[in-house]
């Protein structure tokens, strides 16, 4: 579901309280929104690269009056609280910032939303401010308007709304992080994105894997499939209306789309040959997989409507599909043609054959950033690590040094990995994300095991 974003100025600090309850915020004349629908103020932030680690205070939400909504925060209040709490995790989790939940925070009066009193701020040391209000409509639906300032230089920054369904109100607070996060890093946004992944329970010989989807920081999660047969190697299409995954019943492989609008799959494709790891082109209108026979898989694309696959590779041994380029031009995939599992790329119509990791031990699992300029991989030497390369194989740098962490995908940003790591002895897995630093690495909390996961664009 679309949210209603509120351009412009959001002026609720020139309206009174009663006329607050009613009307929503109308665009000024001089409003000049970004790409993105986020209207961005002229200002400087301190200096290049000075945004990283700076304090971000954010304060519980005003509202203008504590009236029950439908939601499950609660009331206004209430839920002007946990909006800030959400933008808080965001940014904390993200590594780059050092933000103040609004647990330890004064919350401002509505008036003080638009124009906020710097110097009490100033006294904290605090380098930026979020803050916002919300306010439930008549009609049921929540606005939610949000706001950046620069402290030390006293003058806002960007400033945002949307008007949400109850039921959205957590999107508004992603949304906001999004606006913060863009504004101060110069990076495109994705905390307002989504994950799909395979929840696994039960013991080692008789593991259950389910079909699963959740928000970016792990709320709303949802089971797709009952577990009667096992999913794995989901992928949201780039509408974000289906998912994309493969399935085993009584042995037999088969792929499907579970369209998540009508909450029904459909077969794409079912063999009796072994199938792995299908994948949306980035329009949307093929799917890679690849297939064994007699021994020898290769990789395949057909049309994600059904019809006449095409093959794309024929070489001894094993192929196996990983990832359009955003463009579409080529495919990363991985073969062991060479003897070892390797990456490689080609054209999309299968010409262009080429090896680009030369490292040592083995690559798998790779994955194109949607920003073009990175390849994602499992690298396996000993240990198995998450590493990142250039499309060209150079430039190799690791990010993880775990036991085993693999399966690689992006956030729509670029900038972000999730991958999945197993425990040594236990065998555990969970779902855990790392920048490309490499340094802030954290595990999302998930209600059981989880293993594949697969980190769809930004919503729409």
């Amino acid at each position: 579901m679309k949210l209603t974003r509120i351009l412009a100025c959001l002026s609720l600090a020139a309206l009174p309280a009663a006329l607050l309850a009613q009307a929503a915020p109308q665009p000024e004349a001089s409003a000049s929104p970004a790409a993105g629908g986020e209207e961005v103020l002229t200002g400087t932030v301190s200096g290049e690269g000075e945004w990283q680690n700076q304090s971000i205070a954010i304060p519980a939400f005003a509202t203008n009056a504590d009236v029950p909504t439908q939601t499950s925060a609660g009331t206004t209040a209430a839920l002007g609280f946990s909006l800030a709490s959400v933008i808080y995790s965001d940014l904390r989790n993200n590594g780059l910032f050092k933000p103040t939940g609004p647990a330890s925070l004064p919350r401002p009066a509505l008036g003080q939303v638009q124009a906020p009193d710097y110097a009490p701020w100033q006294s904290r040391g605090t380098d930026m401010l979020l803050q916002g209000y919300v306010r439930g409509e008549a009609d049921g639906n929540v606005t939610v308007g949000c706001y950046l300032y620069d402290v030390g230089l006293g003058q806002p920054l960007a400033k945002a709304g949307w008007t949400v369904p109850p039921g959205e109100w957590r999107r508004a607070a992603h949304k906001c992080a999004d606006m913060a996060y863009s504004r101060l890093s110069g990076e495109n946004p994705f905390f307002d994105s989504r994950i799909a992944y395979v929840a696994e329970t039960g013991p080692k010989n008789r593991r259950m894997k389910r079909l699963a989807v959740m928000d970016s920081d792990g709320a709303n999660h949802r089971y797709l499939t009952t577990g009667q047969t096992t999913a794995l190697t989901p992928r949201y299409s780039p509408d974000y209306k289906k998912i994309l995954y493969l399935s085993y019943y009584n042995g037999s492989p088969r792929i499907y789309v579970y369209d998540l609008e009508r909450d029904r799959q459909d077969l794409l494709l079912q063999s009796k040959n072994p199938l792995f790891a299908p994948r949306w082109s980035p329009d949307g209108k093929w799917v890679l997989y690849s297939m064994a026979i007699a021994g020898n898989t290769d990789v395949y694309k057909m049309p994600a409507a059904g019809g006449n696959a095409v093959k794309l590779t024929d070489s001894p041994g094993i192929d196996i599909g990983g990832s359009f380029s955003p463009d579409g031009s080529r495919i990363v995939f991985e073969s062991d043609r060479s003897g070892s599992q390797q990456v490689y790329v080609m054209n999309a119509d299968g010409s262009g054959q080429k090896r680009i990791s030369f490292f040592g031990g083995r690559s798998a699992t790779p994955e194109w950033s949607p920003r073009g300029d990175q390849i994602a991989f499992t690298h396996i030497a000993g240990n198995f690590r998450i590493a990142i390369m250039d499309p060209g194989g150079g430039g190799l740098r690791y990010l993880t040094d775990s036991w085993q962490d693999e399966a690689p995908t992006w956030a729509p940003n670029g900038r972000v990995i999730q991958f999945f790591r197993t425990a040594r002895g236990s065998g555990k897995t969970g779902v855990w994300q790392v920048d490309l630093t490499g340094k802030n690495e954290r595990k999302l909390d998930t209600p059981v095991d989880g293993s594949d996961p697969a980190w769809g664009p930004l919503r729409p």
